[in-house]
């Protein structure tokens, strides 16, 4: 059933068989695997992105512009205008704020790329600060050459959330980790529609997205560890691209 279902996908969704067992979290404040990372890509805005069309230019993503103090310690951000979460709500630097603020207070693996910068759970309140909508300003403890922090805005912790949703779902405390590791709330190309694990991923278009909507509107990622099994969905058309063929 599921086999004629994928062949009679329609033209605007792509169906993509893959190895996908390494999916532990979709939490940007968490995900440190290739898949999950690969999807909160497409998932979520970062601060800081790469140029589409030539990856070795670092741009700004929710980040429109960025200054740094002559002592190099302080990093003042202007949040990119016109930006919407899949909820409707606007992008704000409090967002920014907030997102930065949870990968620290969570402490999950990848947490590292941010605690270096001398923040800790006890003071990145006062080291990552919005004073406005559109602001926002990152103090770090030691001076660090600036393309090195823009660049660790670029990974996936550097992703902005909705505080308002993850809030709003939150339990304990827990800045709404234990919902986020399966549920969405970010501003990028595709919305989680729904991930099953060891089964399939599904996105959706955000028709909001702020580089225009995606000309696809679907992904489905099914979970096929076998490549002979990826080679012949593809011969069926079961699936449009098979991504561990081997040899």
């Amino acid at each position: 059933v599921a086999g004629q279902a994928l062949a009679a996908t329609p033209k605007d969704t792509i169906v993509m068989a893959k190895t996908m067992d390494d999916i532990t979290s979709l939490d940007p404040a968490e995900v440190f695997e290739f898949t999950g990372g690969e999807v909160i890509n497409n998932v979520y805005v970062r601060l800081m992105t790469y140029d589409p069309s030539d990856f070795t230019k670092l741009i700004g993503g929710a980040a429109e512009s960025w200054s740094v103090s002559d002592d190099g310690k302080t990093f003042t951000i202007k949040i990119r205008q016109g930006m919407k979460f899949t909820t409707g709500r606007p992008v704000t630097a409090k967002d920014a704020a907030f997102s930065l603020q949870r990968v620290v207070a969570l402490g999950k693996s990848p947490a590292f790329i941010l605690v270096q910068f001398g923040w800790s759970a006890d003071n990145v309140k006062e080291m990552v600060t919005a004073p406005d909508d559109q602001t926002l300003v990152l103090k770090t403890a030691t001076a660090f050459a600036p393309s090195f922090v823009m660049n660790c805005l670029s990974a996936g912790v550097g992703s902005v959330v909705d505080s308002e949703e993850a809030l709003k779902n939150a339990k304990d405390n827990d800045f709404g980790y234990n919902w986020l590791r399966t549920n969405s709330a970010g501003s990028g190309a595709y919305k989680l529609i729904s991930w099953k694990p060891k089964e399939s991923v599904v996105l959706e278009a955000n028709p909001g997205f702020y580089r225009g909507e995606a000309k696809t509107k679907r992904i489905i990622i099914r979970h096929v560890p076998e490549p002979t099994a990826q080679r012949l969905m593809l011969e069926k058309g079961d699936a449009d691209i098979a991504r561990n063929l081997t040899a």
